[in-house]
């Protein structure tokens, strides 16, 4: 193909050209769809990773690429980049490789040299030990490439699965993200979306419509608000692509580099009282009274450090990062004001996930426990909460880095062991005075246990209260499991703080190893 630069001015001096051709590689698709994309209220490519990157950073890598395609007059159409800027720079002073796709050129769709631009930092970041960050807003595979456009797709797939638990990939949902191209996002490890700018979806309204007669928005088949409260698809949901970027900042900065590094601390004096005296109030008296566990969260660690991830999914457990003492933390909380704590289905994975990307890269996990058990019912059984919950036993189970539990109020049954458990490889096991340790609550086993003779009373109502009150006295505490050493210590709620931070710091060069084998078969 001839240069058009040279074409328009056969004297041009090399540099002119060089010159030329970097500005040319600056417009992307031009300046009226540049301007398309600022009326949607979206930045284009190049102004998202300046506002990423640390300014100056910013290393670019194949500027100059173009497809290779000849077909339904392709070779009439090209741009330098073709559709996506790809390259290096530092977040706060550390390495991460990078890939924005640019909407303004063929609408991001993604050709076979687009797929081999990404696919390059993606090696390059593996060999390095760095971070992925993508900025996805594409339409999808390049209709006119047909079969070699897939193949760029699954190219970038098997990168994704290689580099899983290697090195932390971040994804960003900054447009439409449709067909295979949700496919990449999903295999990393946190994607977060722009509210009322980006969706995701396998097949799009118009093939809804088609196939299932149904009327659907892109907004509510696959936009921010739907995918992080009902699918669980995305982590984190933002406003505007400004917040959006201020957030993948944020946290990028709980995680290390990759999966032979920890997360670096923060500078922090440990001050000569880290009692927490609000936190000996926090329990209810009456034990089926709610409280919300994030002000437990709140209570332990650094101020203002919480960050919660998919706060807006299965909101009957709170996960997220956190620092306690300086220290990157992964928190598992259950959360006693939704569904009383319960653990169902969707509690369950989005608990699992978190547990073992905080274990692949060495994260160390706090598990806040308040619960009474798993979420009875036809629909959870027939859906699969056997396997559902197992997964969560699964991740723990399967957990390196250092573990410690605290249990707050009810530890019931089966999710008594799930939660963490001594028995499932917990380091410490913390109790406060408030901690219930049974198979089940004293109401429920009474009624079980002393059935005949409650029915057989002349005040039943009576004879079971009595029972109950017996129960409780016996079981519903901390002290049978301290006894046994299932909980290492029963505390005040005030020193949780200083025990937590005193704890991590003794555990922090923690080896323990797994029996040798390809890999563990998860109940999926």
């Amino acid at each position: 193909m001839a240069d058009p630069h040279v074409a328009a001015n056969p004297t041009i001096s090399k540099t002119d050209l060089l010159a030329a051709k970097n500005q040319e590689a600056l417009l992307g698709g031009g300046a009226q769809r540049m301007e398309a994309q600022h009326k949607k209220g979206k930045l284009t490519a190049r102004e998202r990773l300046d506002l990423l990157l640390d300014a100056g950073s910013f290393e670019e890598i194949g500027k100059f690429v173009m497809h290779r395609a000849t077909d339904f007059g392709l070779h009439k159409e090209h741009y330098l980049g073709d559709g996506v800027v790809t390259g290096y720079g530092t977040i706060a002073g550390r390495l991460v490789y990078v890939f924005s796709q640019d909407f303004t050129v063929f609408g991001g769709s993604l050709s076979e040299t687009h797929a081999e631009k990404i696919v390059k930092i993606m090696d390059l970041a593996l060999q390095n030990g760095a971070p992925v960050i993508g900025l996805n807003d594409s339409g999808g595979a390049r209709i006119q490439e047909g079969v070699v456009s897939l193949g760029g797709y699954a190219d970038i797939f098997y990168k994704n699965t290689l580099a899983s638990g290697v090195v932390p990939q971040l994804s960003a949902i900054m447009g439409p993200c449709a067909g295979g191209a949700v496919y990449s996002p999903a295999i990393t490890d946190f994607i977060l979306m722009v509210e009322h700018t980006s969706y995701m979806f396998v097949t799009g309204p118009s093939v809804v419509k088609t196939v299932t007669h149904e009327e659907v928005t892109s907004e509510e088949l696959g936009g921010a608000s739907t995918h992080s409260a009902k699918s669980g698809v995305t982590h984190f949901t933002a406003a505007n692509e400004v917040v959006c970027i201020q957030q993948l900042k944020q946290l990028l900065s709980y995680l290390p580099q990759n999966c032979e590094e920890t997360a670096s601390s923060l500078p922090y004096a440990l001050g000569q009282d880290e009692s927490r005296p609000a936190l000996d109030t926090l329990i209810p008296d009456n034990a089926n009274q709610p409280y919300d566990m994030r002000e437990v969260v709140e209570g332990i660690v650094d101020a203002g450090s919480f960050m919660e991830v998919h706060a807006a999914f299965a909101e009957n457990i709170v996960v997220g990062f956190a620092r306690l003492g300086g220290r990157s933390i992964g928190i598992v909380g259950n959360q006693p004001a939704v569904l009383a704590g319960v653990l169902d289905i969707n509690a369950s994975t989005k608990a699992a996930r978190f547990v073992r990307f905080c274990d692949s890269f060495n994260i160390p996990l706090l598990v806040l426990e308040d619960v009474p058990g798993f979420l009875p019912g036809t629909d959870q059984e027939w859906r699969g909460i056997i396997t559902n919950g197992a997964k969560l036993l699964y991740a723990f189970c399967e957990a390196t880095v250092p573990r410690i539990t605290v249990i707050t109020r009810k530890a019931y049954g089966g999710a008594y062991d799930v939660m963490n458990s001594k028995h499932i490889g917990a380091d410490l096991n913390y109790a406060w005075p408030s901690a219930e340790i049974a198979v089940m609550g004293a109401k429920g086993a009474a009624e079980i246990i002393f059935k005949r003779e409650i029915a057989q009373a002349e005040d039943p109502a009576a004879k079971l209260q009595e029972k109950v009150d017996d129960y409780q006295q016996k079981f519903a505490t901390p002290y049978r499991a301290a006894h046994r050493g299932f909980v290492d210590e029963v505390i005040m709620p005030a020193q949780t703080r200083q025990k937590l931070i005193r704890a991590f710091k003794m555990l922090e060069n923690k080896v323990a190893t797994l029996p040798r084998k390809k890999h563990g078969n998860i109940p999926l």
